[in-house]
């Protein structure tokens, strides 16, 4: 089991309530599993409109299972931005 750390940007953070929290967890779906338990209602509808970061790397199509985390690892939530 891999730690680390997720941190939420805009949307993703005003529904949490925070910018950021440790994860435990073998791959993003397991710790997606896990902000879905502990933050129920908003934040788990605004995660269907993210996407994903992994140590910096876009996540895009791929399976959220297959999406190994490392430890000292961070996740990054960004929901859809307005402009560019």
């Amino acid at each position: 089991m891999a730690a680390g750390t997720i941190r939420y940007w805009a949307a993703a953070k005003a529904a949490a309530g925070t910018a950021e929290e440790p994860y435990a967890a073998e791959t993003l779906a397991d710790a997606l599993d896990g902000v879905r338990r502990r933050h129920p209602g908003e934040l788990t509808r605004v995660l269907l409109r993210c996407s994903f970061l992994v140590d910096g790397n876009p996540v895009g199509t791929r399976e959220h299972e297959t999406v190994r985390l490392a430890e000292g690892g961070t996740v990054e939530v960004l929901p859809p931005f307005a402009g560019g």
